[in-house]
């Protein structure tokens, strides 16, 4: 004839292990939270927010021209800029061909006036030995670097056209779930509470 075993009660010391632990991983969890929040705030803030609040548009650099300070793989956000105000040291985006979609982004080392009286700019790639060939006129500037973001611009490229509206919902959804791992941590801390504090004030 076989006995039932009694179950066993977890000790008052096993059962506030456990509580600690479970604490950890909360803890943890609203970290972790926290930190994909400010992340996905930050990548919202560069990559879209900026841009739009300025006007700017956004390249990424596809060469070694301006390496290794803009080397490949570097998100350009470029404001559109008076032709008049590029000077010397400035970091240009142009289109190679006046009307053309190709576009680079090279700083300017002269500035000079044709003998027709148009103000011109020769442009240099910052890893480049020479010159470039032929000298920039207004029509061909889309503007002046404002800002420039290493590696980012590989993500940007791989989201292709529709990263105007991708992007944006990428930040939108990380940010949604930063904010709600934060509220379910905020809620869960306020249930660990309530047991303890019954606890208190029944003495055990």
């Amino acid at each position: 004839m076989t006995q039932a075993k009694t179950p066993v009660e977890p000790s008052n010391e096993e059962v506030a292990t456990a509580h600690r632990q479970g604490g950890h991983v909360r803890t943890i969890g609203r970290g972790m939270a926290y930190v994909l929040l400010l992340i996905a705030a930050l990548a919202a803030l560069v990559m879209i927010v900026v841009p739009m609040a300025t006007g700017s548009q956004t390249y990424t650099v596809l060469t070694n021209s301006m390496a290794p300070k803009y080397a490949p793989g570097t998100f350009l956000v470029v404001k559109p800029a008076p032709f008049a105000e590029l000077q010397v040291g400035d970091i240009i985006t142009y289109q190679i061909e006046s009307g053309k979609p190709g576009v680079v982004s090279h700083r300017i080392t002269a500035v000079t006036t044709e003998q027709s009286g148009a103000r011109v700019l020769t442009t240099k790639g910052d890893n480049n030995s020479l010159a470039d060939a032929d000298p920039v006129q207004e029509p061909q500037v889309k503007g002046k670097l404002l800002y420039a973001v290493p590696y980012v611009g590989f993500a940007a490229n791989a989201v292709g056209q529709g990263r105007a509206i991708i992007l944006p919902t990428i930040a939108v959804g990380l940010i949604g779930f930063g904010a709600l791992s934060m509220i379910r941590g905020a809620v869960e801390k306020k249930r660990t509470k309530r047991p303890a504090r019954h606890a208190a004030r029944h003495g055990q």
